[in-house]
């Protein structure tokens, strides 16, 4: 008799960072399939210290593993209009935004960033765990369409994210691009650390000030930019940052995240993004369904901020529930916030609960813990 075949789970995916993570003692974790550092204690320091040089000074993420998908032909913007929830054909060339590709129902295949490089030509950020797919669906959407060529990049690049007030200052000492002359969501091209046409782009996932660059993503070129970028932060107090720094200060600037805010559960109106959604562009995937639920009295529930008014921690998948016992919702993203030195969550409730304002209980483990309403984002940064 034969022995039967052992089910070996594939390997983690690395970046090109990886043995640099390992050399700086990060904890590893399995994300998605990647081998990532959610922190590095064995700085001194770990989430909490990280988290803070992001907000006081400067942190430098390593990205990589986010998937990039590239749109071309002159089919291209119709193509990703069709697909995504803002409009495309607002965006100038060097200009990106936050978006999402929706599904029928108006609930999310992932949310992503758009990057208009061109008339013919996008680049779309999406998110690691859910790159395959992503990928998969927009072929099946668009990809019979004449006049585009899509292309999943995402094996070709690296990407570094160096957010904090102090990044600026950090990036400039390796270019000679014009930072300064960078707004917001747009981007340039560029030589930084000696590396030709990186891709420069002021954007990022912590409520900072910050930039991601693009650079090819074999391991010399991409050690290279980050350690030129930790030697330029030296002075500012530059620190390696993790998956768990990257979720406290998403949380605390009230950012989604897929899984957590939105999923193919929760609709676009349910998860609080209208200012992304632009229903009156004309017809893209999800825009019926998110019409209906408008004109039937808009949605049942709603993505709400709560802070804590009694000692306890509200955790992803705690319920909520009203001030008689009565379960009602669910936390779907819950930590302290090193930054704001309070415990904070992001939770769906009914919509009716969410318009009242009035306090709810979290279920945390054993205990019974009162929390408050507050406005999203937790944090909003300072106005230089």
């Amino acid at each position: 008799m034969s022995t039967p075949t052992a089910l070996v789970a594939p390997a983690l995916k690395k970046t090109a960072l990886n043995a640099t993570h390992r050399a700086l003692k990060a904890k590893m974790v399995d994300f998605g399939g990647w081998d990532m550092p959610v922190e590095y204690p064995g700085l001194g320091g770990g989430l909490i210290a990280e988290h803070m040089a992001v907000r006081t000074g400067v942190g430098l993420f390593d990205v990589s593993h986010m998937g990039e998908i590239q749109f071309r032909g002159p089919g291209s913007l119709a193509a990703v209009q069709h697909i995504t929830m803002n409009d495309v054909s607002r965006l100038k060339d060097g200009q990106a935004h936050y978006s999402a590709l929706l599904t029928p129902e108006g609930t999310f295949v992932d949310d992503i960033l758009v990057h208009r490089l061109g008339d013919n030509d996008y680049l779309l950020v999406v998110n690691a765990g859910t790159k395959d797919k992503d990928y998969a669906w927009i072929r099946q959407q668009v990809g019979s369409r004449s006049g585009i060529h899509l292309s999943d990049y995402s094996s070709y690049y690296s990407q570094l994210a160096l957010q904090g007030p102090r990044a600026l200052e950090t990036l400039q000492k390796l270019t000679k691009v014009n930072l300064g002359a960078i707004k917001n969501y747009w981007f340039t091209f560029g030589q930084v650390a000696g590396i030709h046409n990186v891709l420069i782009a002021r954007t990022g996932y912590s409520g900072e000030d910050g930039f991601e660059v693009y650079i090819p993503s074999d391991e010399p070129t991409t050690v290279k930019m980050w350690d030129a970028l930790m030697d330029a932060g030296a002075e500012f107090g530059i620190r390696p940052c993790g998956l768990g720094a990257r979720n406290t200060l998403r949380l605390e600037a009230g950012m989604s995240l897929y899984g957590h805010e939105i999923s193919e559960e929760i609709n676009a109106l349910e998860a609080g993004l209208d200012r992304f959604l632009k229903l009156d562009k004309g017809e893209f995937i999800g825009r019926d369904a998110l019409l209906a639920d408008q004109a039937g009295g808009g949605p049942k529930r709603k993505i709400i901020g709560l802070e804590m008014v009694e000692r306890g921690i509200a955790r992803d998948g705690y319920t909520i529930h009203d001030l008689d016992g009565k379960q009602m919702g669910v936390v779907t993203s819950g930590s302290p916030a090193p930054f704001l030195k309070t415990n904070i969550a992001m939770a769906l409730v009914p919509a009716s609960v969410a318009a009242s304002g009035t306090d709810v209980v979290v279920q945390c483990r054993a205990n019974s813990v009162r929390a408050k309403q507050v406005p999203i984002p937790f944090y909003r940064r300072p106005k230089k």
